[in-house]
């Protein structure tokens, strides 16, 4: 177990680059932050030169990889870190110097326990990209086909271990302290970034996350996602199918490739809306490195390390509150927030309805291409206090992923807007999962299941009551009133023992 003065010593060593950077800066000065962080905060600070407008993103690319996974999942937690300092970690992308090709070659032997010779007729010593976890080389299989090939950085594994020990240190410290602290819940926060990372640190996982957004995605015939190669995956090394394509990045790239932007951006909506509310299961990493456009007007994603899962019932509050906030509706989704138990009962329907209005009439208003999923969120994180909301971690990822796709979309085509090209698929999913033929069918299904579990219920209940056997039935007894004194039948058989003692000494003395 790390000592405390290990964890400090790390913390303010940490803190010292973010103080540099001024990422302090806000945490000094929230009035909701607790004085012993704010104590820790100034010291790190201390003899620093800061600049004048703070620079998040920079100062966790400083700290190093674990720091730039922390800072992505922070995020998607602007309610923890503010506004201001969420907008500028979507900055990171993950990007750093490679690690040289002999010790990526000796990963893969070791993972592979084979020469390389024998799974790949070419490998390209130089990656195509490199982040925090591991880099990419493109390269060429045996049998001629292009692939690439992902590969854990030597190492890394220590470094996160670690990094994340301390984070759930500091997390523990600061939860306890109570107040706002508690109710933004930073454990959880903190043990759903080592969820994601151990997910990262397994290329197996991946793969297998792959495959199945490949399997949900058969549906949206316009998203792609490359095909895995399962005899040339481990643990630490992932090779999957080649996409020849265009970042979505590139704007000029593909007006000259001849792709018609706005409709890329409405396939890219309605791909994010399928995985998340229709299936459950979504890329949770959708910036624009990630995406491609192929020649035949797809879109296709790479990069699967962090992805977001979300069960069924969630899937249909959430489907009603963006429904009911793109229709007005506001008493109903105040009324799903209360059923889902995201607002605490004692708070009233009618107040939080009316607080939903005042975030959502300002962007109905609006013009179509004014209208921002974003500064929906962000009015709506700015209500979570007053009505006592804590933290939902899956949908805070959703949420984010959310504000990702829109600017992406945004980038390709200004006037697109998610509510205009969702509010077709959200409506259609709400009918179809809420309809009375869903509600018949939902039930025919449950009571089969229920059906269906009849013998086994039958038969735990003959284990519990067992036919009597040969034995002759036990003739009625006459009921007994038990005195129990204390401890039980000890203390009674001691009260008798004594009674019976007092009575044996008073025949004696009489």
């Amino acid at each position: 177990m790390t000592a405390p003065a290990v964890h400090l010593w790390r913390l303010l060593k940490w803190g010292r680059t973010l103080a540099r950077h001024g990422a302090l800066r806000g945490i000094e000065r929230d009035p909701n932050t607790p004085p012993a962080v704010r104590r820790v905060a100034r010291l790190a600070r201390f003899g620093a030169r800061v600049p004048k407008k703070p620079a998040y993103a920079d100062a966790f690319q400083a700290i190093g990889p674990a720091a730039i996974k922390l800072g992505q999942t922070l995020a998607t937690r602007p309610d923890l870190v503010g506004d201001e300092a969420a907008l500028d970690l979507l900055r990171l992308q993950d990007a750093l110097p490679p690690v040289p090709f002999e010790d990526v070659a000796a990963v893969m032997r070791a993972s592979f326990g084979k020469p390389l010779e024998t799974l790949f007729a070419e490998i390209e010593p130089v990656p195509i990209g490199a982040a925090s976890i591991a880099q990419v080389h493109r390269a060429t299989t045996t049998d001629g086909r292009r692939v690439a090939v992902k590969v854990i950085r030597p190492g890394v594994e220590a470094e996160f271990t670690r990094a994340i020990d301390t984070y759930e240190w500091a997390a523990a410290q600061v939860e306890q302290m109570g107040g706002e602290a508690a109710r933004l819940r930073p454990r959880l926060t903190i043990d759903t970034f080592k969820r994601w990372t151990l997910r990262e640190l397994d290329l197996r996982r991946e793969a297998a996350s792959a495959s199945e957004l490949a399997q949900g995605m058969t549906a949206e015939p316009d998203f792609v996602v490359p095909a895995i190669d399962w005899q040339r995956t481990t643990g630490k090394v992932m090779t999957l199918e080649w996409i020849d394509g265009i970042k979505l990045s590139n704007r000029e790239a593909l007006i000259a490739a001849g792709h018609d932007l706005p409709a890329l951006a409405a396939k890219l909506v309605r791909a994010f809306l399928r995985q998340a509310i229709a299936e459950g299961f979504f890329h949770a990493d959708m910036h624009q490195g990630n995406l491609f456009a192929l020649h035949d007007g797809r879109i296709a994603a790479i990069d699967f390390g962090i992805m977001g899962r979300i069960d069924r019932r969630a899937r249909v509050w959430l489907a009603e509150i963006l429904y009911g906030l793109i229709t007005g509706n506001y008493r109903r989704v105040a009324e799903i927030h209360f059923e889902a138990g995201y607002v605490p009962p004692h708070h009233n329907v009618a107040e939080f309805a009316t607080a939903l209005r005042a975030v959502g009439e300002p962007i109905r208003g609006m013009a179509t291409k004014d209208m921002s999923v974003g500064m929906m969120l962000d009015s709506l994180f700015n209500i979570t206090r007053d009505f006592d909301m804590q933290t939902q971690p899956h949908l805070l990822l959703l949420q984010k992923t959310m504000v990702m796709v829109e600017g992406v979309a945004t980038s390709l085509d200004p006037d697109v807007n998610l509510w205009d090209v969702g509010a077709p698929f959200i409506g259609e999913w709400i009918r179809t999962e809420l309809g009375p033929e869903a509600a018949v069918a939902d039930r025919l299904v449950e009571d089969f299941q229920t059906l269906a579990r009849l013998p086994r219920l039958i038969r735990n209940i003959e284990r519990q009551f067992p036919d009597p056997g040969g034995a002759p039935p036990s003739p009625p007894l006459r009921e007994i009133q038990v005195i129990r004194v204390g401890g039980g039948w000890r203390y009674a058989a001691m009260a008798v023992m004594g009674a019976g003692a007092g009575i044996v000494a008073t025949l004696l003395l009489t």
